[in-house]
């Protein structure tokens, strides 16, 4: 970038001279170009069509490599007080991403009385290969101009593809049915359908008929294709859905418009056929734009204060989840204010605690680390700052906040200050339980029941302790 932008009067612009500009473009240039422009042609953006074109995979918008002919005469020849009269371009080969394009500008006449200047264009790629040619006249500056160029803002795509390789891999396993308990609003309706129509499960709607049926005409969808199971309200719909899960009719529980606490309570109770040996416990699959991978944070929606034996239940229950999405060793930051042991912040002798029973034992099937502030859990960078040497720092898998506040807090800044979609079930009970909000977008509750369809057939039994 350079840090001043300097021109070339009429006056001082000599025929034969030259400036060049070079870029290397890559995927995000590419889509970056398409957002601005709103050309999304699959050629440039969608690898399988582009497969199926002639260029074999996709290409770079052709204006793209126009543009930095454009940038080049704007920043460098003439630069600043040029004005654009026309530009023709002829389109010679492909730009791939990955390709470094050079655009040589060569002044090629003077015309005084307007100070118009010609000029040849010429891209090339790394390997000399000409991808387009073509003209400009332009208005040349007439006097000198010397600014500072602008410093533009970093830009960040937040791209949301964290969710699709286990949203593939739950369509690809065989449906299961899901009671979707009190659907008796236009979003838990229209949420029916939609696991539905994405193939992901099939559901069975409890709860009074006609509130069913009129959720279902304020959201603008037909129940055809619905089997309706009428209960006089919604405790009656929880109580049968927990007896249809016992039964094996269902094997999915899928939150509706009844209040959380009234579908757990069913769930719960010492004589509904659902309590394993286990806590049950909350987890937010997290597609964070701005991390790498998927990130489960836990709890955060259904105990409030944890004990020392219920963060263990809490930890398991998260490691077999992702051991269901294919990741072999989960790692676990345990996370505390701090990173260090402190006899006067509860979390962290837990988080200690947590570690060493993991190394035991108690905890099976991950790699444990704690405590460690959320800093030192998501950034390399950070971690190696404070000098921590750890198997979980900068790259944690899932996050164990010490209780459903701070679990709480961090999810809801995740999501409206990083804008992450986080996908909600909750684990432990004999069948997976989907607890989504009415903010909640498409995609998590797409997610939200892929993760349930994989976590369906889950066994909950005490680590060794």
């Amino acid at each position: 970038m350079q840090t001043f932008l300097e021109n070339r009067t009429f006056d001082e612009i000599q025929i034969g001279e030259s400036a060049s500009l070079k870029h290397t473009v890559t995927e995000n240039d590419i889509k970056l170009f398409a957002i601005a422009s709103g050309d999304l042609n699959p050629a440039h953006l969608d690898a399988d069509y582009a497969a199926k074109s002639v260029f074999g995979k996709p290409v770079a918008h052709g204006m793209w490599t126009a543009s930095l002919a454009s940038a080049a005469i704007g920043t460098l020849l003439p630069g600043p007080g040029s004005i654009a009269l026309s530009q023709s371009t002829h389109f010679c080969k492909p730009v791939y991403p990955g390709d470094t394009v050079t655009a040589t500008l060569t002044v090629t006449k003077k015309e005084r009385k307007k100070h118009v200047i010609l000029l040849d264009t010429v891209c090339t790629n790394q390997s000399g290969d000409i991808v387009l040619e073509g003209q400009a006249t332009i208005m040349a500056p007439r006097k000198s101009v010397r600014v500072r160029a602008k410093t533009m803002p970093g830009i960040r795509l937040r791209q949301h593809d964290r969710y699709d390789a286990f949203i593939e891999r739950a369509k690809a396993s065989p449906t299961v049915r899901a009671a979707i308990v009190h659907p008796c609003s236009a979003v838990a309706i229209q949420g029916a359908v939609e696991v539905r129509d994405e193939d992901l499960l099939d559901p069975v709607l409890i709860g009074p008929r006609a509130k069913i049926e009129a959720a279902a005409k304020e959201a603008g969808v037909s129940l055809d294709g619905f089997d309706i199971i009428e209960t006089e309200h919604s405790h009656a719909a929880a109580t049968k859905a927990v007896e249809m899960a016992v039964s094996g009719e269902v094997s999915v529980l899928v939150k509706g418009s009844l209040h959380t606490d009234e579908l757990l309570g069913a769930v719960i109770a010492h004589d509904s056929g659902l309590r394993t040996e286990r806590r049950i416990s909350h987890v937010y699959a997290m597609d964070i734009p701005a991390y790498e991978k998927p990130l489960i944070v836990t709890d955060a929606a259904v105990n409030i204060l944890p004990s020392l034996d219920q963060k263990r239940d809490i930890c398991q229950n998260a490691v077999d989840l992702l051991h269901q999405l294919g990741v072999d060793e989960p790692l676990v930051a345990v996370l505390a204010a701090v990173e260090t042991v402190n006899a006067d912040m509860p979390a962290t002798l837990d988080a200690a605690a947590l570690t060493v029973m993991a190394a035991r034992g108690q905890i099976s099937g991950a790699r444990v680390d704690g405590p460690l502030a959320f800093d030192n859990a998501i950034s390399m960078a950070a971690a190696k700052t404070k000098g921590i040497v750890s198997p979980v720092a900068g790259q944690a898998d899932i996050l164990l906040v010490p209780d459903l506040e701070a679990g709480n807090m961090l999810a809801k800044q995740l999501i409206y200050f990083a804008d992450a979609i986080a996908a909600g079930l909750i684990l432990g009970a004999r069948v997976p339980i989907v607890l989504t909000s009415r903010a909640d977008p498409l995609t998590a509750r797409i997610a939200s029941a892929a993760l349930a369809r994989l976590s369906v057939g889950m066994t909950y039994t005490k680590s060794g302790s």
